[in-house]
């Protein structure tokens, strides 16, 4: 992960963990953070900003954690995010610590409309605080980003003052943020274009760019800035993020590996020269995908780019026939290349634990005898409803058992429910209080799925509002596992949980409690935090 030449490659800055995190819903715990940051230096990321140090003591402490753990030795570069404020840097530098490579990130808004209706500050205050935060995150670390926010609606006057004071303080990246997605890709190249020819000293630093996809343009506008010497890419698996999310790591590296004849003379290179352009390990693209998807309880588009169901998928019988006579016809990459597992039929219910243990250790995953001992029970249970056991299968069985268990939270132990054209759905449920109470109410609803969630309710006694459900198939056929995405709101958070059974009713009482026990854990933490800053 050397950055010695960084204008030979690009480097990939991973935001999952901070910008990724401010989706509505995508609330992560520490061990959720944690488990997310191993596998991105497993996928070959070159940073990780693992969070906002001083929004909370969860932010801090995961930011800490990640340093500690991941940022080791050999291990990517660790980044937190800070406004230009001394408590801000402060709280970064605490936390990033123990890293081997730290980073500060910090960041001040430079529009004109930013620093009007946001900061109430003149562009010479915003000069003088940039330029002496900058110098003050430098006391501390020797890796600084700046960004200059909501840079692609800022004078560029203005904006290239800003950036020669921020390198001659001691900036060593500059990122560039299209903060509310406003660009199209010829004014990004342009902006670049701009910053390069009149920042003097913008060959000092490494250039980088941070698109947000409000008008779906994100993965276009920071390809289009690697055309003009961009060389570090701010990105998130699936394009998480707030609002309508960032561009996707994924999009952007295999643009990057597919396009490489295309990319290779922008760095020099010979056109066939066969180098790639980032350190990802490709491989590892699905399988985070899907982790990222599971612990923020945020679905796939099934025609999301790369990583989507349907993205390897074809149904048309020009486009089947085509792919049978050869692959090329219809398919630019294969599906093999970002680690998707083929769909093919493994284990039975006769299957052992050592079969199983191997399968799941050729799909990526690594159990301890007591997640594996809860699997193998898991996947016998539904391997008796279910005659054929698929790769997608076990997957599911396995990302419900390896949920990171909230340290106190409801367990579900029982789920009745009785529905029918003339029947009132009524659902019996029972669980155990964070105490170690047993309780069990039922309650009548518009169908299954809505008793279940009114008995929940009744028995948790925590206010919320169901704001979303949804059910997919995990894989064809009439038993197919189901798994149930919920969300909940409350006081304009929102709470996500998944879970997948043969029942989907089933599944939505799971999924349920999981996004109940994050409400829980939401509500312990604002009783014990002091303060907290919002992102």
């Amino acid at each position: 992960m050397s950055m010695e030449s960084p204008a030979d490659r690009v480097i990939i800055f991973d935001t999952t963990l901070r910008d990724g995190e401010q989706s509505p819903g995508a609330t992560l715990n520490v061990e959720e953070k944690l488990a997310i940051a191993h596998q991105l230096a497993l996928l070959g990321v070159d940073v990780i900003e693992a969070g906002f140090a001083v929004a909370s003591p969860g932010d801090f402490a995961a930011v800490k954690t990640i340093a500690e753990q991941v940022g080791m030795v050999g291990g990517p570069i660790i980044c937190s995010l800070a406004r230009a404020t001394r408590q801000d840097i402060q709280a970064a530098a605490e936390a990033l610590k123990p890293a081997a490579r730290p980073r500060i990130h910090t960041m001040i808004s430079t529009s004109d409309i930013h620093l009007q209706y946001q900061l109430k500050k003149s562009r010479s205050e915003v000069l003088a605080i940039a330029s002496e935060m900058v110098a003050y995150a430098k006391s501390f670390v020797d890796d600084v980003e700046f960004s200059p926010m909501d840079a692609s609606r800022t004078d560029p006057e203005f904006l290239y003052q800003v950036l020669e004071q921020a390198i001659a303080a001691g900036a060593t990246t500059i990122n560039i943020p299209d903060t509310v997605g406003y660009c199209t890709p010829k004014e990004i190249g342009t902006l670049i274009a701009g910053i390069r020819a009149h920042v003097p000293n913008i060959d000092q630093v490494i250039l980088s760019i941070h698109t947000q996809n409000d008008l779906g343009l994100a993965t276009a506008n920071a390809l289009t800035a690697i055309e003009h010497g961009v060389r570090q890419v701010e990105c998130t698996i699936n394009g998480i993020g707030e609002r309508a999310g960032n561009a996707a790591l994924e999009e952007i590296v295999m643009a990057l590996q597919v396009r490489k004849p295309f990319f290779n003379p922008y760095f020099g290179r010979a056109v066939d020269a066969d180098a790639p352009l980032t350190n990802i390990k490709t491989q590892e693209i699905y399988k985070t995908s899907s982790l990222v998807s599971r612990l923020t309880g945020m679905l796939i588009q099934p025609n999301k780019a790369i990583v989507g169901a349907n993205a390897f998928a074809h149904e048309s019988g020009i486009h089947q026939d085509g792919i049978l006579k050869h692959r090329q016809t219809y398919e630019i990459m294969e599906a093999g290349s970002i680690g998707l597992p083929e769909n093919r039929i493994v284990l039975g219910k006769h299957s052992g634990r050592n079969a199983f243990r191997t399968r799941l250790k050729e799909l990526g995953f690594e159990l301890n005898e007591a997640d594996l001992i809860k699997a193998f029970n898991r996947f016998k249970e539904v391997a008796d409803k279910k005659k054929e056991m698929s790769d997608w299968d076990l997957e599911a069985i396995v990302r419900d058992e390896m949920q990171v268990q909230v340290e106190s939270g409801y367990q579900l132990e029982h789920v009745q429910v009785i529905c029918g054209d003339c029947t009132c759905p009524t659902a019996t449920i029972t669980i155990v209080t964070p105490d170690g109470k047993i309780l069990t109410d039922a309650s009548v609803g518009t169908g299954p799925v809505d008793a279940v969630y009114q008995a929940i309710n009744r028995l948790v006694q925590i206010p919320n509002q169901l704001i979303e459900f949804s059910v997919q198939s995990v894989t064809g056929g009439i038993d197919a596992l189901g798994t149930v995405t919920i969300r909940l709101e409350y006081q304009e958070r929102i709470f996500s949980g998944q879970a997948s059974d043969t029942d989907i009713v089933v599944a939505a009482a799971y999924a349920h409690i999981n996004a109940v026990n994050r409400l829980y854990r939401y509500l312990q933490q604002v009783q014990t935090s002091p303060s907290s800053v919002a992102h």
